[in-house]
């Protein structure tokens, strides 16, 4: 089977408290007060004590166009893809780092912005990947990104067992903010979104690699399942000045339904159980998302602390997040048999999960 080597993280650099957030977002919105202080506690129970962003808060007081924000989404894309890759490339999880013509395959998930050619052409020239290195760049998936690209590396690998592959995810979510987009949905992303970046390293069951890793983690077989005629609950609007956000109301009732009877087949078909997992590597979406995750199997409040932590201290990321999650896991160095599964919900409606045990 296929494993994880190790991952890296990128934080954006302008780091805000949400009371700050929440203060710019009052004085922006072109909401009357009465409906803006009405709207002030999604902010205040979000469970969010700080997000980090690619831009100062003065960029946002400004009117920005699509090619304004695009033209900022390459510049910060390529720098903090860049050093999301040297962490994973050089981390204290490696015994000795990893050059980068070891890459055999590169695959890039970005759902923010959009570049022609994509950002990862830029990573392999600024970087100095090999030119033969595969690419396979993923546009549109939104916050399942992260476990989505993870579980096709998984299945790449298993064709080329003695091959390497790294996953990179970036996302400048608050670059998708919109001061005259007067629908709560707006208002919801404004309260939870954060930029940021992943990288993690994977390899098959014959590849050379494997002896630097000092926490390896085994990959199980992935599963996806999408939720026909859900084209509405999550995803953006494509408008002149950018991207608007769209969230359905009716999310945190899905997970329960749709992705509840996902895990649950996704379990008995690995003939595990819940009470198996250590923690779950979840896609920190939202608050009432994660207490959805606990309340539908049951599980300990230390089941979800890496999802909750991450939650706290970075917001909602999008693709890049549950890598955040990952990767602090992974420094822990859980001991030998620990299970988990890693899961993200995202546009479509779709689930992606993929079981780890670590070894």
């Amino acid at each position: 089977m296929p494993y994880i080597l190790s991952s890296g993280i990128k934080e954006a650099e302008f780091y805000f408290d949400q009371q700050t957030v929440q203060e710019l977002v009052y004085e922006l919105f072109p909401l009357k007060d009465h409906e803006k202080k009405r709207l002030m506690p999604i902010f205040e129970n979000a469970q969010i004590n700080q997000r980090q962003f690619a831009a100062s808060l003065d960029w946002f007081k400004l009117p920005h166009g699509m090619r304004d924000r695009n033209e900022l989404y390459m510049e910060k894309s390529i720098q903090y893809a860049k050093d999301a890759i040297k962490s994973c490339m050089h981390s204290d999880l490696l015994r000795s780092s990893i050059a980068p013509e070891k890459i055999d395959h590169i695959i890039f998930v970005s759902s923010t912005g959009i570049a022609t050619p994509t950002i990862d052409t830029y990573l392999i020239n600024e970087l100095g990947f090999k030119d033969s290195v595969r690419r396979s760049p993923l546009f549109g998936l939104g916050c399942a990104g992260g476990t989505s690209g993870v579980a096709r590396a998984y299945e790449w690998l298993k064709g080329h067992p003695d091959k390497n592959v790294l996953v990179v995810c970036v996302e400048l979510c608050s670059l998708t903010f919109q001061a005259t987009d007067r629908r709560i949905a707006n208002f919801v992303g404004t309260a939870l979104f954060g930029d940021g970046a992943s990288a993690v390293l994977l390899a098959g069951d014959e590849s050379e690699l494997l002896e630097q890793s000092s926490s390896l983690v085994q990959l199980g077989e992935g599963s996806s399942r999408i939720k026909r005629d859900s084209i509405d609950v999550m995803g953006w609007r494509v408008v002149d000045h950018g991207f608007e956000v769209i969230f359905n109301k009716s999310i945190p009732r899905l997970v329960r339904e749709f992705w509840g009877q996902h895990m649950k087949d996704t379990l008995e078909e690995r003939q595990w159980a819940a009470q198996d997992l250590a923690f779950i590597v979840a896609h920190p979406g939202g608050r009432k998302v994660l207490e959805a995750y606990q309340e539908l199997f049951h599980l300990p409040d230390r089941s979800l602390t890496y999802s909750r932590d991450v939650l706290a201290r970075h917001g909602n990321m999008s693709s890049p997040t549950v890598h955040f999650v990952l990767h602090a896991a992974m420094m822990d160095r859980p001991k030998s048999g620990t299970k988990s599964m890693m899961t993200s919900l995202g546009p479509g409606f779709s689930s992606e999960m993929i079981s780890m045990e670590w070894v």
